[in-house]
């Protein structure tokens, strides 16, 4: 089931911006170039709540939101701009990761995809920054883990997920898993740092250099990531998707594929029992390369054979994996 209302999407940005509308346009088309159709059933996602934000945000920051769009909105910071209609988008987008949790918990469906933006993994509890207003994925996370699930957050966008990882530092409930290039924006997840308090051991990051292609990734996550969440052992598993570490993004300088997300969302998908993951669009630029890199990750979750790009190699990485290995004992 797709969780998307592009037709309502008045989260506007400038021309300039490369977070704008198409990009959502550009990976729902996925489903189709997929060849997904008769296997999708659409759903228009519900307003998340106040209540439901205020699990992972402050409330004076979500007030402060609605207030700023209501006043017209303007720029939150260098990256991150607001408009009008901001906050209708931002809270659908987040309410549309609640929606696909309820319709697999309900057996309606066998995966779900939370097809909404902006994106959220950037946001952190008081502030938003890097094209984010609100962490969809970790306001999915956190109400899972407040009815007593473990959840994973396993989070493949070429830019760290700061706000994730803060969100859920010191959470022993939640494990959150990054994989990024290193250096680059917003400049944290560094190897060490695993959690604190009772979330020491929960929280995992692999910082790749520029170059790094999909032998590297998948070497990560079978020596690093599959371990380390099997020991976990998770109920729930979400997959904050996104999509700008393929090798066509203009913002970053990774050399994944499409070919490469299909191989990462099989190996995940066997971490958890049937009807129990998700996939939570985050970022990714190139459009064409969204639409490959969205169809070809859904169709390897649901069985499909759509893969219209080999995997990737580059052999540049892997002391990253090995120092990864090293830290957490495996």
């Amino acid at each position: 089931m797709v969780f998307a209302d592009a037709e309502h999407d008045e989260h506007r940005t400038p021309d300039w911006h490369p977070e704008h509308r198409g990009r959502l346009d550009a990976a729902l088309a996925g489903i189709h170039e997929a060849g997904l159709d008769e296997a999708t059933a659409w759903c228009v996602p519900d307003e998340v709540s106040v209540d439901d934000l205020a699990l992972v945000h402050e409330r004076d920051y979500i007030f402060e939101v609605e207030r700023f769009c209501a006043a017209g909105g303007g720029d939150l910071d260098p990256d991150t701009v607001a408009t009008a209609g901001s906050w209708a988008t931002a809270r659908r987008s987040a309410g549309a990761v609640l929606g696909a949790l309820d319709a697999l918990r309900a057996g309606e469906c066998d995966v779900a995809f939370a097809g909404g933006r902006p994106p959220g993994h950037h946001a952190v509890r008081d502030r938003a920054m890097g094209f984010c207003l609100f962490n969809n994925a970790a306001v999915g996370a956190a109400k899972l883990a407040a009815a007593g699930e473990k959840v994973a957050v396993v989070d493949w966008d070429v830019h760290h997920g700061n706000g994730t990882q803060d969100i859920f530092y010191d959470d022993p409930n939640v494990m959150y898993v990054s994989t990024h290039e290193s250096p680059l924006y917003p400049g944290t997840g560094l190897l060490r740092q695993t959690g604190s308090g009772a979330g020491v051991g929960t929280n995992v990051n692999l910082p790749f250099p520029a170059g790094t292609a999909g032998d590297t990734y998948r070497a990560a996550f079978d020596e690093v990531v599959v371990p380390v969440l099997e020991r976990f052992a998770p109920d729930w598993l979400i997959i904050s998707a996104g999509f700008d570490g393929h090798r066509d993004d203009p913002l970053a300088g990774l050399r994944l594929t499409a070919g490469d997300y299909a191989d990462l969302a099989r190996r995940l998908q066997a971490l958890v029992p049937a009807q129990r993951l998700m996939v939570v669009l985050e970022g990714g630029y190139d459009l064409g390369a969204l639409t490959r890199s969205v169809g070809s990750t859904l169709s390897a979750l649901v069985g499909g054979a759509y893969r219209p790009e080999t995997a990737s190699t580059g052999e540049v990485g892997m002391p990253t994996v090995t120092a990864a290995r090293q830290l957490w004992e495996l």
